[in-house]
């Protein structure tokens, strides 16, 4: 989570930065999801090959973690196969979602402000966590 301090001197360049915000996000989202189906399509098919594998072999299909292991924060997978990038996408997925609708929230809910883009004087401090805005300080210079 990363929390700063953005100035702007109207809102219309608040809803111009969290415009591009949105665009940018869309887009990536859309790759992600592009890339989500095509990994959905390898992973279903490996899951097929593992289950007629282990079927075969008389055992009981078991998610091994074996190729993972954790140094530090971080979590490493060795040996990835389309299983483990699926549950990763997926995550991505999922968190650009949030990212959008949360922007799109933020953005609607500045729409009422806009009618101070024509006040001059105003200097605008914008408290953002990961670049969504959560506050917004109104200075009068």
């Amino acid at each position: 989570m990363v929390i700063e301090i953005k100035e702007y001197n109207s809102t219309d360049e608040i809803s111009n930065t969290l415009d591009k915000e949105i665009a940018y996000t869309k887009s990536a989202l859309g790759g992600y999801l592009r890339r989500l189906d095509e990994i959905r399509s390898l992973a279903e098919k490996a899951k097929r090959i593992r289950e007629i594998v282990m079927k075969l072999a008389g055992k009981k299909y078991e998610k091994e973690n074996l190729g993972e292991i954790s140094m530090g924060n971080i979590n490493i997978v060795l040996d990835a196969n389309p299983l483990d990038e699926l549950v990763v996408i997926e995550s991505v997925v999922r968190s650009q979602q949030e990212r959008l609708l949360t922007l799109q929230k933020a953005r609607e809910g500045l729409k009422p402000f806009e009618q101070f883009s024509e006040t001059d004087g105003l200097k605008l401090q914008v408290i953002q966590n990961n670049g969504i805005p959560e506050r917004v300080l109104v200075r009068i210079c």
